[in-house]
Protein backbone atom coordinates (compact mmCIF):
# COMPACT_ATOMS: atom_id res chain seq x y z
CA UNK A 1 0.00 0.00 0.00
CA UNK A 2 1.44 3.41 -0.93
CA UNK A 3 0.64 7.25 0.26
CA UNK A 4 0.57 9.84 -2.32
CA UNK A 5 -0.26 13.57 -1.44
CA UNK A 6 -0.17 15.98 -4.38
CA UNK A 7 0.71 19.20 -3.97
CA UNK A 8 0.16 22.09 -6.68
CA UNK A 9 2.57 24.99 -7.43
CA UNK A 10 3.06 27.64 -5.81
CA UNK A 11 2.66 31.19 -6.43
CA UNK A 12 3.42 31.74 -9.84
CA UNK A 13 2.71 28.22 -10.53
CA UNK A 14 6.37 26.96 -9.29
CA UNK A 15 6.48 24.63 -6.29
CA UNK A 16 9.58 24.20 -4.69
CA UNK A 17 12.59 24.00 -6.77
CA UNK A 18 10.67 24.42 -9.84
CA UNK A 19 8.58 21.29 -9.32
CA UNK A 20 5.41 19.79 -7.91
CA UNK A 21 5.16 18.69 -4.28
CA UNK A 22 2.51 16.00 -2.67
CA UNK A 23 0.01 17.23 -0.65
CA UNK A 24 -3.84 17.85 -0.49
CA UNK A 25 -5.71 14.81 -1.51
CA UNK A 26 -4.73 11.18 -0.30
CA UNK A 27 -4.31 8.62 -2.52
CA UNK A 28 -4.50 4.80 -1.00
CA UNK A 29 -3.43 2.13 -4.12
CA UNK A 30 -4.46 -1.43 -3.02
CA UNK A 31 -1.75 -3.83 -3.92
CA UNK A 32 -2.16 -7.86 -3.75
CA UNK A 33 0.53 -10.13 -2.67
CA UNK A 34 2.02 -12.26 -5.39
CA UNK A 35 0.72 -15.65 -4.21
CA UNK A 36 -2.65 -14.20 -3.54
CA UNK A 37 -5.62 -15.86 -4.46
CA UNK A 38 -9.22 -15.76 -4.91
CA UNK A 39 -10.42 -19.02 -5.03
CA UNK A 40 -10.91 -20.73 -1.32
CA UNK A 41 -9.12 -23.67 -0.40
CA UNK A 42 -11.86 -24.90 1.91
CA UNK A 43 -15.04 -24.35 -1.15
CA UNK A 44 -12.30 -25.93 -3.37
CA UNK A 45 -11.41 -29.53 -1.69
CA UNK A 46 -14.76 -29.87 0.37
CA UNK A 47 -16.04 -29.98 -3.07
CA UNK A 48 -13.38 -32.51 -4.21
CA UNK A 49 -13.59 -34.44 -1.01
CA UNK A 50 -17.54 -35.03 -1.16
CA UNK A 51 -17.44 -36.26 -4.37
CA UNK A 52 -14.35 -38.56 -4.60
CA UNK A 53 -16.46 -40.45 -1.63
CA UNK A 54 -19.66 -41.09 -4.41
CA UNK A 55 -17.23 -41.24 -7.49
CA UNK A 56 -16.18 -44.38 -5.25
CA UNK A 57 -19.74 -45.55 -4.62
CA UNK A 58 -20.97 -44.92 -8.06
CA UNK A 59 -17.69 -47.05 -9.54
CA UNK A 60 -18.78 -49.73 -6.93
CA UNK A 61 -22.07 -49.61 -8.02
CA UNK A 62 -21.35 -49.66 -11.42
CA UNK A 63 -18.84 -53.08 -11.60
CA UNK A 64 -22.08 -54.71 -8.78
CA UNK A 65 -23.94 -54.01 -11.92
CA UNK A 66 -22.40 -55.19 -14.77
CA UNK A 67 -20.86 -58.42 -12.45
CA UNK A 68 -24.54 -59.53 -12.21
CA UNK A 69 -25.71 -58.09 -15.52
CA UNK A 70 -22.65 -61.12 -16.93
CA UNK A 71 -23.71 -63.58 -14.67
CA UNK A 72 -27.20 -63.12 -15.44
CA UNK A 73 -26.21 -63.24 -19.45
CA UNK A 74 -24.01 -66.12 -18.79
CA UNK A 75 -26.99 -68.05 -17.15
CA UNK A 76 -29.23 -67.17 -20.54
CA UNK A 77 -27.15 -67.94 -22.87
CA UNK A 78 -26.81 -64.09 -24.35
CA UNK A 79 -30.89 -64.13 -24.27
CA UNK A 80 -31.71 -61.58 -21.87
CA UNK A 81 -34.77 -59.94 -23.20
CA UNK A 82 -34.49 -55.82 -23.49
CA UNK A 83 -36.96 -55.11 -26.00
CA UNK A 84 -38.80 -52.17 -24.32
CA UNK A 85 -38.85 -49.89 -21.61
CA UNK A 86 -39.87 -52.23 -18.68
CA UNK A 87 -37.57 -54.63 -19.56
CA UNK A 88 -34.78 -52.17 -19.04
CA UNK A 89 -36.68 -50.76 -15.94
CA UNK A 90 -37.43 -53.94 -14.21
CA UNK A 91 -33.52 -55.42 -14.74
CA UNK A 92 -32.03 -54.35 -11.79
CA UNK A 93 -28.54 -54.84 -12.81
CA UNK A 94 -29.41 -52.47 -15.58
CA UNK A 95 -30.71 -50.26 -13.06
CA UNK A 96 -27.86 -50.30 -11.29
CA UNK A 97 -25.44 -50.51 -14.20
CA UNK A 98 -27.01 -46.66 -15.24
CA UNK A 99 -27.40 -45.34 -11.64
CA UNK A 100 -23.60 -45.91 -11.24
CA UNK A 101 -22.46 -44.51 -14.65
CA UNK A 102 -24.67 -41.18 -13.86
CA UNK A 103 -23.38 -41.22 -10.26
CA UNK A 104 -19.45 -42.45 -11.19
CA UNK A 105 -19.73 -39.59 -13.93
CA UNK A 106 -21.01 -37.00 -12.16
CA UNK A 107 -19.05 -36.88 -9.44
CA UNK A 108 -15.90 -37.37 -11.26
CA UNK A 109 -16.90 -33.78 -12.88
CA UNK A 110 -16.73 -32.56 -9.33
CA UNK A 111 -14.03 -33.80 -8.79
CA UNK A 112 -11.97 -32.76 -11.33
CA UNK A 113 -13.66 -29.53 -11.95
CA UNK A 114 -12.81 -28.45 -8.44
CA UNK A 115 -8.92 -29.87 -8.36
CA UNK A 116 -8.03 -28.52 -11.53
CA UNK A 117 -10.34 -25.15 -11.06
CA UNK A 118 -12.02 -26.54 -14.38
CA UNK A 119 -15.30 -23.85 -14.65
CA UNK A 120 -16.86 -25.90 -17.33
CA UNK A 121 -16.76 -29.23 -15.19
CA UNK A 122 -18.14 -27.23 -12.57
CA UNK A 123 -20.89 -25.93 -14.86
CA UNK A 124 -21.84 -29.31 -15.80
CA UNK A 125 -21.41 -30.83 -12.09
CA UNK A 126 -23.63 -27.55 -10.90
CA UNK A 127 -26.83 -28.33 -13.90
CA UNK A 128 -26.68 -32.15 -13.36
CA UNK A 129 -27.20 -31.37 -9.79
CA UNK A 130 -30.17 -29.06 -10.33
CA UNK A 131 -31.57 -31.43 -12.24
CA UNK A 132 -31.68 -33.71 -10.32
CA UNK A 133 -33.29 -32.04 -7.45
CA UNK A 134 -36.04 -30.63 -9.81
CA UNK A 135 -36.94 -34.00 -10.81
CA UNK A 136 -36.76 -35.14 -6.82
CA UNK A 137 -39.19 -32.23 -6.37
CA UNK A 138 -41.50 -32.68 -8.91
CA UNK A 139 -41.73 -36.77 -7.75
CA UNK A 140 -42.21 -35.79 -4.07
CA UNK A 141 -44.87 -33.07 -4.85
CA UNK A 142 -46.83 -36.24 -6.66
CA UNK A 143 -46.54 -38.14 -4.26
CA UNK A 144 -47.56 -36.40 -1.06
CA UNK A 145 -50.37 -34.56 -2.93
CA UNK A 146 -51.78 -36.91 -5.35
CA UNK A 147 -50.92 -40.51 -3.21
CA UNK A 148 -54.23 -42.18 -4.96
CA UNK A 149 -53.01 -41.01 -8.77
CA UNK A 150 -49.74 -42.66 -7.82
CA UNK A 151 -51.42 -45.54 -6.86
CA UNK A 152 -53.67 -46.04 -9.67
CA UNK A 153 -50.50 -45.08 -12.00
CA UNK A 154 -48.04 -47.56 -10.31
CA UNK A 155 -50.90 -50.46 -10.34
CA UNK A 156 -51.92 -49.95 -13.72
CA UNK A 157 -47.96 -49.89 -15.10
CA UNK A 158 -46.11 -52.42 -13.50
CA UNK A 159 -48.67 -54.52 -11.72
CA UNK A 160 -48.76 -57.34 -14.96
CA UNK A 161 -45.02 -56.75 -15.80
CA UNK A 162 -43.50 -57.40 -12.70
CA UNK A 163 -46.13 -60.40 -11.43
CA UNK A 164 -45.25 -61.69 -15.29
CA UNK A 165 -41.37 -61.28 -14.85
CA UNK A 166 -41.45 -62.75 -11.46
CA UNK A 167 -39.99 -66.59 -12.52
CA UNK A 168 -37.78 -65.19 -15.57
CA UNK A 169 -35.57 -62.81 -13.67
CA UNK A 170 -33.79 -63.95 -10.13
CA UNK A 171 -32.63 -60.56 -9.26
CA UNK A 172 -36.13 -59.41 -9.59
CA UNK A 173 -37.53 -62.54 -7.96
CA UNK A 174 -35.22 -62.19 -4.92
CA UNK A 175 -36.32 -58.28 -4.83
CA UNK A 176 -39.74 -59.05 -4.89
CA UNK A 177 -39.40 -61.51 -2.03
CA UNK A 178 -37.66 -59.41 -0.12
CA UNK A 179 -40.45 -56.69 -0.54
CA UNK A 180 -43.31 -59.18 -0.16
CA UNK A 181 -41.28 -60.28 3.74
CA UNK A 182 -40.56 -56.96 4.47
CA UNK A 183 -43.74 -55.08 3.72
CA UNK A 184 -45.72 -58.24 5.25
CA UNK A 185 -47.89 -58.37 1.92
CA UNK A 186 -48.76 -60.30 -1.24
CA UNK A 187 -49.04 -59.10 -4.96
CA UNK A 188 -48.77 -55.58 -6.17
CA UNK A 189 -52.69 -54.28 -6.59
CA UNK A 190 -55.41 -54.00 -4.50
CA UNK A 191 -56.37 -57.73 -5.65
CA UNK A 192 -54.20 -58.92 -3.17
CA UNK A 193 -52.62 -62.52 -2.96
CA UNK A 194 -54.97 -62.71 -6.48
CA UNK A 195 -52.34 -60.62 -8.43
CA UNK A 196 -50.00 -64.02 -8.70
CA UNK A 197 -53.14 -65.56 -10.65
CA UNK A 198 -51.63 -63.56 -13.65
CA UNK A 199 -48.29 -65.79 -13.58
CA UNK A 200 -48.04 -68.93 -15.79
CA UNK A 201 -46.46 -70.55 -13.16
CA UNK A 202 -49.08 -69.55 -9.96
CA UNK A 203 -52.08 -69.44 -12.66
CA UNK A 204 -54.96 -72.23 -11.30
CA UNK A 205 -54.39 -73.61 -14.94
CA UNK A 206 -50.75 -74.37 -15.54
CA UNK A 207 -49.42 -77.58 -14.88
CA UNK A 208 -47.14 -76.66 -12.93
CA UNK A 209 -47.11 -78.30 -9.52
CA UNK A 210 -47.13 -74.40 -7.92
CA UNK A 211 -50.39 -73.62 -9.77
CA UNK A 212 -53.11 -72.00 -7.99
CA UNK A 213 -50.10 -70.97 -5.26
CA UNK A 214 -48.39 -67.87 -4.05
CA UNK A 215 -44.18 -67.32 -3.65
CA UNK A 216 -43.59 -68.48 -0.64
CA UNK A 217 -42.61 -65.03 1.01
CA UNK A 218 -46.13 -64.36 1.22
CA UNK A 219 -46.44 -66.75 3.63
CA UNK A 220 -47.13 -65.61 7.56
CA UNK A 221 -44.93 -68.47 8.63
CA UNK A 222 -42.78 -69.34 5.91
CA UNK A 223 -39.57 -70.31 7.93
CA UNK A 224 -40.04 -73.47 10.08
CA UNK A 225 -38.66 -72.00 14.02
CA UNK A 226 -37.36 -75.66 15.22
CA UNK A 227 -34.94 -76.15 12.01
CA UNK A 228 -34.95 -72.88 10.47
CA UNK A 229 -35.65 -74.21 6.60
CA UNK A 230 -37.68 -72.06 4.63
CA UNK A 231 -40.60 -74.11 3.34
CA UNK A 232 -41.03 -72.81 0.17
CA UNK A 233 -44.43 -74.58 -0.55
CA UNK A 234 -46.14 -72.98 1.89
CA UNK A 235 -48.10 -70.83 -0.42
CA UNK A 236 -49.13 -74.14 -2.70
CA UNK A 237 -52.91 -74.28 -3.48
CA UNK A 238 -53.77 -70.77 -1.28
CA UNK A 239 -55.70 -69.33 -4.03
CA UNK A 240 -58.42 -71.92 -4.10
CA UNK A 241 -58.61 -71.82 -0.47
CA UNK A 242 -61.84 -68.75 0.76
CA UNK A 243 -60.00 -65.59 1.60
CA UNK A 244 -61.08 -66.50 5.72
CA UNK A 245 -58.75 -69.49 5.40
CA UNK A 246 -56.38 -67.88 2.95
CA UNK A 247 -55.65 -64.82 5.70
CA UNK A 248 -54.54 -67.57 8.18
CA UNK A 249 -51.74 -68.92 6.12
CA UNK A 250 -50.49 -65.93 3.91
CA UNK A 251 -50.40 -62.29 3.88
CA UNK A 252 -53.36 -61.27 1.73
CA UNK A 253 -53.03 -57.23 0.84
CA UNK A 254 -51.24 -56.04 -1.60
CA UNK A 255 -47.56 -54.35 -1.64
CA UNK A 256 -48.55 -51.12 -2.86
CA UNK A 257 -50.81 -50.10 -0.76
CA UNK A 258 -48.91 -51.36 1.89
CA UNK A 259 -46.20 -49.22 1.64
CA UNK A 260 -48.72 -46.08 1.00
CA UNK A 261 -49.80 -46.67 4.37
CA UNK A 262 -46.62 -47.29 5.59
CA UNK A 263 -45.19 -44.02 3.82
CA UNK A 264 -48.77 -42.52 5.69
CA UNK A 265 -47.50 -43.42 8.92
CA UNK A 266 -43.56 -42.69 8.43
CA UNK A 267 -44.72 -39.27 6.93
CA UNK A 268 -42.70 -36.76 9.24
CA UNK A 269 -39.26 -39.07 9.27
CA UNK A 270 -39.73 -39.21 5.26
CA UNK A 271 -40.48 -35.88 5.03
CA UNK A 272 -37.84 -35.01 7.13
CA UNK A 273 -35.05 -36.90 5.10
CA UNK A 274 -36.02 -35.56 1.71
CA UNK A 275 -35.55 -32.35 3.22
CA UNK A 276 -32.10 -32.83 4.32
CA UNK A 277 -30.89 -34.66 1.14
CA UNK A 278 -32.43 -31.50 -0.25
CA UNK A 279 -31.12 -28.50 1.58
CA UNK A 280 -27.83 -30.90 1.24
CA UNK A 281 -28.07 -30.64 -2.45
CA UNK A 282 -28.37 -27.26 -2.65
CA UNK A 283 -25.82 -26.40 -0.79
CA UNK A 284 -23.19 -28.37 -2.75
CA UNK A 285 -24.79 -26.84 -5.70
CA UNK A 286 -23.87 -23.14 -3.91
CA UNK A 287 -20.48 -24.46 -3.23
CA UNK A 288 -20.14 -25.31 -6.72
CA UNK A 289 -21.41 -22.24 -8.01
CA UNK A 290 -19.02 -20.10 -5.72
CA UNK A 291 -16.01 -21.86 -6.26
CA UNK A 292 -16.55 -21.21 -10.14
CA UNK A 293 -17.32 -17.48 -9.79
CA UNK A 294 -13.66 -17.51 -7.34
CA UNK A 295 -12.05 -19.00 -10.78
CA UNK A 296 -13.52 -16.51 -12.81
CA UNK A 297 -12.34 -13.76 -10.42
CA UNK A 298 -8.95 -15.13 -10.53
CA UNK A 299 -8.92 -15.47 -13.97
CA UNK A 300 -9.87 -11.95 -14.93
CA UNK A 301 -7.08 -10.59 -12.42
CA UNK A 302 -4.63 -12.81 -14.28
CA UNK A 303 -5.58 -11.06 -17.81
CA UNK A 304 -5.84 -7.57 -15.87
Amino acid sequence: MSNYRYQGAGLGGVGMAGGRGYSGIEVHEVMHPHHFTYVSQCVKYMIFLLNFVFWLFGGLLLGIGVYAFRDKWEDANGSVRLENFYDVFLNISLVMILAGTVIFLVSFSGCVGALRENTFLLKFYSMCLLLFFLLEMAIAIVCFVCPQYMNTFLEKQFTHKIIHSYRDDPDLQNFIDFAQQEFKCCGLSNSGYQDWSKNEYFNCSSPSVEKCGVPYSCCINATDISSGLVNIMCGYGVQNAPVPEATKLIWTSGCIEIVRVWAEHNLYVIAGNALGIALIQLLVIYLAKTLEGQIELQKSRWLA
